[in-house]
């Protein structure tokens, strides 16, 4: 039973390499995966042959893999070549003529959203055969800063950093001095992972520059930082000058209330007194009320007098009444009584 099976088999085999050897074939299968930087130049390549058998048009297409999509890059179909679409201006075949045998492409200023699955089809019908390459467009390490955190005093613990603001993970960090020894100080602790470089129990000889590398898969980016060991300050000279300047400070603040409450003070004491005389000196009396009370105790004094001696006052020359002009006699002067020419007899009253 097996020595029958076993020429059927190889004939099958035999029928299936004439039919891969008369489609078509492509022949750039080496290039499966790609890392390349942000804003280069890549080429995809796809070179190929064509069975005796594929008498159909020749269709090549390009096109990116996405999740439930596929989206076109630049198409190759009747001597036409196809390249509007999004990377247009961008993308372009190696060769004029593609259908030469050679459908390779460069994708130019890379972006990273270039990143994914690119396939690339030669169709001649009959014959159909694809090609995939994975693509993963990287940010080198930029804008990367060195400092110290911590004080750099003999004696004091303290950190250099290494950060870089831009860049695809993973970025690591490695430290060199550059200066002197040109070797990192024995108490040094370096972590290629965060950039940090700590530095305990610092002496004066760890002063020198210090250079830090950041690195990924696509670049590397770096920084210098010069590093100054000195003695440790006079704390208690720093101390008493901030007393002293604190104890100024609180003077001057003291002194500014009190001129101000001073000057409210006397604000207010002006104020009362002025009030107070106002309030002591009486509202003066007009012309015209004066006249009226002078009439008034007038008319109560001949009030007193009978009737049997009105006709005989009528005869005397006080029928005038002050007019309203008259004046206010002041304070010093002392106020004569009229005078009449006539004496009258009323009973025991004489008026004179």
């Amino acid at each position: 039973m097996e020595s029958l099976l076993a020429p059927h088999l190889l004939w099958t085999l035999l029928l299936l390499c004439s039919d891969l050897t008369e489609s078509v074939q492509i022949t750039s299968l080496e290039q499966t995966m790609l890392t390349k930087a942000q804003g280069e130049k890549v080429t995809l390549f796809c070179t190929y042959t064509l069975g005796p058998e594929d008498d159909g048009s020749l269709d090549i297409e390009w096109s990116i893999l996405q999740p439930n999509l596929e989206q076109p890059v630049i198409m190759y179909n009747l001597d036409r070549v196809y390249d509007q679409y999004h990377m247009a201006g961008r993308v372009q075949f190696v060769k004029q003529n593609p259908g030469s045998g050679d459908a390779t492409i460069d994708i130019l200023n890379l972006k990273p959203t270039d990143t994914g699955t690119y396939q690339c089809k030669v169709k001649k019908p009959p014959g159909i055969q694809t090609h995939r390459i994975q693509l993963t467009v990287l940010e080198k390490p930029s804008r990367t800063k060195c400092y110290v955190e911590g004080s750099q005093e003999i004696g004091r613990d303290f950190t250099l950093k290494c950060k870089s603001q831009d860049g695809s993970p993973v970025i690591n960090y490695y430290w060199t001095k550059t200066s002197g020894t040109e070797e990192l100080p024995a108490t040094s602790s370096p972590n290629t992972g965060t950039g940090d470089l700590s530095i305990k129990n610092a002496s004066q000889v760890y002063s020198g520059t210090y250079k830090c590398v950041a690195t990924n898969r696509v670049g590397t980016d770096e920084c210098v930082l010069v590093l100054n060991v000195t003695p440790p300050v006079n704390k208690t000279g720093t101390i008493v000058g901030a007393v002293i300047g604190t104890l100024l400070a609180v003077l001057l603040l003291a002194f500014f209330i009190f001129c101000c409450c001073k000057k409210q003070r006397e604000k207010k004491y002006e104020k009362e007194v002025h009030h107070d005389i106002r309030e002591d000196v009486p509202p003066p009396k007009s012309r015209a009320s004066t006249a009226r009370s002078y009439i008034g105790s007038n008319r109560s004094s001949l009030g007193s007098l009978s009737p049997s001696n009105m006709d005989g006052y009528a005869k005397t020359q006080y029928n005038k009444v002050p007019s309203e002009d008259y004046e206010r006699p002041s304070q010093n002067s002392t106020f004569d009584p009229p005078k009449y020419d006539h004496a009258y007899r009323m009973g025991d009253l004489t008026v004179v």
